[in-house]
């Protein structure tokens, strides 16, 4: 089997009919590298699209096309094209015949060119997709994941035939289970044998089989081996230990096929008393939703952005992430399963019932089994899934005949994975929808606070959402769709987890969608009740679209809620504990505390222009802070500081001054709250338990003259399209201290193999494009993003009015494939005869 990027030298344009082509309105393709999001060149404007649900872009439809070179010999071959992901309804045509179709914009698929294929001279293929209102956040459009060229012998292993599992392990070995699904596609019966060789995490060999299989024409067979590992290494967490099985189809005088397959050894227990068990210890999970996109890429899963979110998650302390709402990409899984990060993938949006006006729902009855089949086979064999999740909000979980869906779904996934769990972000809000209008009407105090009280009045909102989730109506209208999962996942629903200890005693629960700000409730909930397995935040990482959910509204005196969407040129959620750039904002660093993870006090100041200004709060806003302490504001200007801490007791220190002593910790939730006048110098908060210094923290104010601070990220990557270079650029003084008041614009120059993919900056509501050589700096940041061309020395000068400029200098290495045979991290591959990704030669 040769297995083999096929990203590079496509071109890309917008769709025209082919009237219109006869009439010369075809418009010109660029040349571009995938993965690819069209749409997210387009340009933005009040009036374009679904308006904030999808950052104010533009519907859009899009050809990919590439020609590419078919030898003679691949005659007697099968080629079959792999695609990842292409957003949406997506329509394959080779040398401009049908070839395939697929509506879901997040499976990968198997496209088989035989048929069409001209031996000897070059062929094309050609991609139709488009986006139309069929969202309800930013989507993106194109082929925005990665695709691979799949040629193998007549007598293969199929597509994602490798599937590996673990069922019994302890102390003293571990079986590990490895079936292999072989088609012989010749004119003859073929007896082969199935070698199968498990290496360690150190690449040393540690187990191994061989099996002979007799095939007639046409057949397809699964071949079972049984191995065992003594003194298995587990996979986990903290030690995500990963193993290889090489697998090969070896005929009489040849190997004819072979795959390597990454796989983890692990167990999964789960029950009411001791929670989700990973190797036998109890694991809460400090959950994180996220969306598809990278922002200032777009929708595009760019192997190295995918694991750069991934570590910076786990990095912030999260241990667990929901793929919301759709199949995480294979990029990401590969990350996760690196990292030690636990995945609840997550298969639709929609059901039958729709959200928008073209979503999925018009597909789902023809194509869910489809979709489903290729997530858990993209999933199968990665230690880092845990859980699948069936759906989110969907209305139909409030009615017993439309839940039947739900049980078809846990069914069909049961089926073909039964060593993972089966959940569904229920929320009963949504399932009862029919009867919350009376249920509102019954509760109008709760619905006039939500109008007139502003912060307080959109968390009594929140109250009354959780309110009618743990009614007597919606235990009635959900029981059905619960009743079908191993955990009930509950989206807003924290009312509901020592209600239903009572009522369902069997029944184990996740906090699958929770309100940001209610993390130190919601924690110690999950801490209180064993049956309660964690909670996953909305969200983990700001994200393009449904544009200002997060914001702080600050209103002009007319006592009215602001709408759920912001205004033109809002573009991000911003409910992200991490801004789109990767930075971590305030919220992380309270979320961390509130874990059990941080000790050291976190200081987060109001901006003063805001200070005293009446303004409305959403329930998935944070307050609008920033951890520095230099300040464009006259000397006594008023404003509040935050500072988080599991302490007793903080102090606050300004310029030696003693400002106050506050009470923290979690019976004050987590959080001691100050008012201070600004005044340059040092800010200083220190945290005591039982009367003894537990930690402290110091803000000190830019002073002098400025420079720009780039450092990359990662000095050496590798020359091939899954990798990325990332340059946080900051605004500092001589000593190093941020001056987050003093933005301006930044422009980026590139010499050497490499090209600018993108800068910009975590602003929400900003205009400027993040394709461009030059953008403005927020609260003193901007990162910088480079994709090599080819091997070699690049160059990266980043200058600002007013500062000196910082050059950073990169090296691009010619890829070094070799077998994975260690865990620690290198750069994303493909080996050339093989169908799985690998990792490269050092260079991190």
């Amino acid at each position: 089997m040769t297995t083999r990027s096929f990203n590079d030298g496509w071109t890309v344009g917008p769709k025209t009919s082919i009237y219109a082509a006869l009439q010369g309105a075809a418009q010109a393709h660029e040349t571009v590298t995938l993965p690819h999001d069209a749409l997210f060149a387009l340009e933005r404007s009040a009036e374009q699209g679904e308006g904030a649900h999808t950052g104010y872009f533009p519907s859009a439809a899009f050809e990919y096309a590439k020609t590419f070179d078919v030898p003679g010999e691949y005659r007697g071959k099968r080629v079959t094209l792999e695609f990842q992901g292409a957003y949406r309804d997506a329509v394959v045509f080779v040398n401009d015949v049908f070839a395939a179709q697929r509506p879901n914009g997040y499976s990968t698929f198997f496209v088989p060119l035989d048929p069409y294929l001209k031996y000897g001279e070059p062929n094309t293929v050609r991609v139709e997709v488009r986006a139309h209102q069929d969202s309800r956040w930013y989507t993106g459009a194109g082929l925005y994941r990665d695709t691979r060229l799949i040629v193998t012998e007549l007598v293969h292993i199929t597509p994602n035939g490798v599937r590996i599992t673990t069922p019994d392990v302890d102390g003293e070995r571990a079986v590990v289970e490895v079936a292999t699904s072989l088609h012989n596609e010749s004119l003859e019966t073929k007896t082969v044998t199935i070698r199968t060789e498990l290496r360690d995490p150190d690449g040393i060999p540690v187990a191994s089989d061989a099996a002979p299989v007799t095939l007639r024409s046409g057949e397809t067979a699964a071949v079972r081996q049984r191995l065992y590992v003594k003194e298995s290494q587990l996979w986990d967490t903290e030690i995500p230990a990963l193993y290889m099985a090489h697998t090969s189809v070896d005929d009489v005088a040849a190997v004819v096929d072979e795959t390597r397959t990454t796989f983890g050894i692990r167990t999964l227990r789960l029950d009411p008393v001791h929670g989700l068990r990973l190797n036998g210890r109890s694991v809460k999970l400090r959950g994180a939703c996220i969306h598809h996109d990278n922002g200032l890429l777009g929708a595009a899963a760019i192997g190295r952005a995918e694991e750069r979110r991934v570590r910076i998650l786990k990095d912030a302390g999260f241990n667990a992430v929901r793929s919301a709402h759709n199949p995480i990409s294979q990029a990401m899984l590969d990350a996760c399963d690196r990292h030690g990060m636990l995945v609840m993938d997550e298969t639709f949006d929609v059901w039958t019932v729709s959200k928008s006006t073209n979503d999925y729902s018009l597909a789902f009855p023809e194509w869910w089994e489809r979709d489903v089949e290729a997530m858990v086979a993209k999933d199968f064999n990665h230690p880092s899934v845990i859980m699948y999740s069936i759906g989110n909000e969907n209305p139909e979980t409030g009615n017993g005949l439309a839940a039947q869906w739900g049980r078809k779904m846990a069914e069909k996934i049961r089926e073909l994975d039964p060593t993972r769990y089966v959940t569904n972000g229920i929320n009963g809000f949504v399932a009862a929808i029919n009867e919350v209008a009376e249920l509102m009407q019954q509760n109008a105090s709760a619905a006039a606070a939500a109008e007139d009280q502003g912060v307080n009045g959109a968390m009594n909102m929140g109250d009354f959402m959780n309110q009618v989730s743990a009614s007597p109506q919606v235990t009635e209208k959900t029981a059905e769709a619960f009743s079908v999962l191993d955990v009930a996942g509950m989206n807003y629903g924290d009312a509901r987890y020592a209600l239903d200890k009572e009522l369902f005693p069997n029944r184990i629960i996740v906090g699958t969608e929770t309100f940001p700000s209610h993390i130190n409730v919601n924690w110690r909930l999950v801490e209180e009740h064993s049956h309660v397995l964690g909670d996953f935040t909305w969200t983990g990482w700001d994200y393009l679209g449904e544009a200002g959910a997060g914001r702080i509204t600050y209103l002009d005196g007319d006592g009215g809620i602001p709408s759920f969407q912001a205004g033109f040129p809002w573009l991000t959620a911003w409910t992200g504990d991490i801004d789109i750039t990767g930075h971590r904002r305030p919220i992380s660093y309270y979320r961390e505390t509130v874990f059990g993870l941080r000790h050291k006090p976190y200081i987060a100041v109001q901006r003063p222009e805001t200070f005293g200004k009446p303004s409305f709060a959403g329930q998935w806003s944070w307050s609008d802070t920033v951890s520095g302490w230099s300040w464009d504001a006259a000397n006594g200007t008023r404003t509040s500081v935050e500072v988080y801490s599991d302490a007793d007791e903080v102090e606050l220190v300004l310029n030696g001054r003693l400002l106050g002593r506050q009470p923290a910790g979690p019976e004050h939730g987590f959080k001691a709250m100050f008012e201070v006048d600004v005044e340059p110098g040092e800010l200083l908060a220190v945290a005591y338990v039982k009367g003894e210094e537990q930690a402290r923290t110091a803000l000190q104010s830019a002073t002098g003259p400025l420079r720009l601070d780039a450092e990359a990220e990662r000095s050496m990557i590798s020359a091939d399209d899954s990798d990325l270079a990332y340059i946080p650029v900051a605004l500092r003084d001589a000593e190093g201290n941020l001056a987050h008041t003093a933005d301006r614009s930044i422009s980026v120059t590139i010499d050497g193999p490499g090209v600018l993919q993108a800068v910009g900056s975590g602003r929400p509501d900003q205009l400027e494009r993040f394709d461009t050589a030059t953008h403005s700096t927020f609260d003193g940041r901007a990162l910088v993003i480079v994709r090599p061309t080819g091997p070699g020395p690049i160059s990266v000068s980043v200058s600002a009015g007013g500062v000196e400029p910082s050059t950073v200098e990169l090296r691009a290495e010619s890829p070094e494939l070799y077998d994975v045979d260690a865990t620690t991290l290198r750069p994303l591959g493909i080996d050339s005869t093989v169908n799985t990704p690998v990792l490269l030669g050092e260079g991190v």
